[in-house]
């Protein structure tokens, strides 16, 4: 490994550890799955495509060539992603099985391979970083918008209760580091997307500082629209525990049908 840009490796030491972090962060809901032996009604989605985003990652490094850095937190990510997947597909319902194994084979398998034949065939040397790259940097900003459903649930709802500080903290953090480490090594497929996972992170904290102590008024206003919840689980880039969501958020309304209150929660 190459200490020419001693910078850029600090950063990209930083952004490992970071991504790592988010990688890790579901493993609490994947406890649960395994001690309740049910996925209840939870979303594989948003594993199926950051295994895909890691994959790509990988593909794009290999063929720039001298970016250990890149490959060492994608190929950790493969693997944790693919734990979480295979963890799902053994507690999953049969109609869930099905459609994740559709969506791995869609994106995992056909897709993958048809970037890898087009680029590998079509084109060469700086021209196959080029593309690849670019197809990267398009996908990577389209994860990066996802956040923008959660956005819109908080200012909706006037509740952070589902948007935790410290998951948008590191997910700011690491696209600071990912985005100076793309700067450092003059690398703008990495640089540009991670422009945009920084601010929607800043604003996301900028959002729970405004909204975390706000007190809704109205029982109705409580509970979350069930197609909100399946927009956050459909984009959400390290997933959202949306079986979680929709137990707390069933269990405040009830209390409040019980009590007559409406009292707001926060996580």
């Amino acid at each position: 490994m190459s200490f020419d840009h001693p910078w850029a490796f600090i950063f990209g030491l930083l952004g490992n550890i970071l991504s790592g972090m988010v990688y890790l962060s579901p493993v609490p809901t994947f406890r649960r799955i395994c001690k309740k032996k049910s996925t209840e009604g939870f979303q594989s989605f948003p594993y199926v495509v950051a295994l895909f985003s890691a994959m790509q990652l990988i593909y794009y490094a290999v063929i720039k060539t001298n970016a250990y850095l890149i490959i060492t937190v994608n190929t950790a990510g493969c693997i944790i992603e693919l734990s979480y997947l295979t963890i799902y597909l053994i507690y999953a319902p049969k109609k869930a099985k099905i459609n994740t194994i559709k969506w791995m084979l869609l994106l995992n398998v056909i897709l993958f391979s048809l970037i890898l034949l087009i680029s590998l065939l079509f084109f060469k040397g700086a021209d196959r970083v080029k593309v690849v790259g670019w197809f990267n940097m398009s996908f990577s900003v389209s994860v990066f918008a996802a956040p923008l459903s959660i956005i819109r649930l908080v200012i909706r709802t006037k509740s952070v209760e589902f948007m935790p500080f410290f998951l948008s903290f590191f997910l700011t953090m690491s696209a600071i580091a990912w985005f100076f480490y793309g700067l450092l090594t003059r690398d703008v497929y990495v640089a540009t997307p991670n422009i945009l996972g920084f601010t929607f992170g800043v604003i996301q904290m900028i959002l729970y500082i405004v909204y975390k102590d706000f007190k809704k008024g109205k029982q109705q206003e409580n509970k979350l629209p069930e197609q909100v919840l399946a927009d956050i689980a459909k984009m959400s880039p390290v997933g959202v525990d949306v079986s979680k969501m929709e137990e707390e958020n069933e269990n405040r309304v009830g209390g409040n049908k019980r009590t007559g209150d409406s009292n707001a929660s926060h996580v």
